[in-house]
Formats: C-alpha cells, structure tokens, sequence
C-alpha cells in the first residue's frame, strides 16, 4: 500500500475495536467469525480500519425523527422547502423490486418532492405506508 493511503487509515486493536464500539471483545471475536466484522491480519495481529467499525453500526430511525427531518434540506439544513412533483413525461412513481404476490393494489408507490429556496437541493419522498403495504415482511433466517 503506498504511504499516503495507510497514513490516512486508522487501524485499531481488538481492545482499541471493543472500545471503540462499546462493546466486549468476545463480540468482537463473535461478529468476525459470522463474517459481520470486517478484519485486516497483519503477521500474527488482527486490525481493524474506522470505515469497517463503523459500517457495523446500524441506525433506526424513529416515526417521530423522520417526520422531523422531512421538514428540513438534508443538503443545507435550510427550513424552508416548496412542495411540488418531479416530472418527465409523466408522473414519477417507485416501483419496489420485490412485492407481495397477493395484493389488490397497483405497485407504482407516488413520489412527493421538495425543493430548499436556499440552495435548490430536490428531495424526494415516497409514501411509506403505501410501500410498506407492498413489500413482503423479511423472514428470520433459521
């Protein structure tokens, strides 16, 4: 590897990962033998880079926290944004690639757009509860 890309990598320690995760290091030990941690094996130590911790660690994000953030540019943070639709052609819809087999309703989800007076930044959104109903429910793996 040249010099100027492992100078800007931070490598850390099973010790160094644990604390960093705020986890124990038996489930360091755990998530590398499933295949969810992504680890480096320099001689006989094991390392870890800041861009692989950081991909384990997932966000839920909260109804209450969405609806907050719908309100804002996710570009610029500016509060004011003005509703409208994106068109070409036609009307704009999202088609999920997966859908439940059985449903009586048309599998085109509507898109609401929004656009920052600020800095033009376009955000889309699509009806959730519409998609919600379309896709299938993910099964535990056994």
């Amino acid at each position: 590897m040249p010099d100027s890309v492992s100078a800007s990598l931070e490598w850390f320690d099973v010790k160094g990962a644990a604390e960093y995760l705020a986890v124990s290091q038996p489930t360091i030990f755990r998530w590398m033998k499933s295949g969810l941690l992504s680890f480096y094996k320099v001689g006989g130590s094991t390392r870890f880079s800041r861009e692989g911790l950081d991909a384990v660690i997932e966000k839920t994000t909260g109804r209450k926290e969405a609806e907050a953030s719908q309100g804002r540019c996710a570009s610029c943070g500016h509060g004011t944004l003005v509703e409208g639709s994106v068109q070409g052609i036609g009307r704009l819809y999202f088609r999920p690639e997966k859908s439940k087999f059985w449903t009586f309703e048309e599998a085109l989800v509507p898109i609401h757009a929004r656009v920052c007076t600020a800095c033009g930044f376009i955000q889309m959104h699509a009806d959730a509860a519409k998609l919600n109903r379309l896709v299938p429910e993910d099964k535990p793996e056994e």
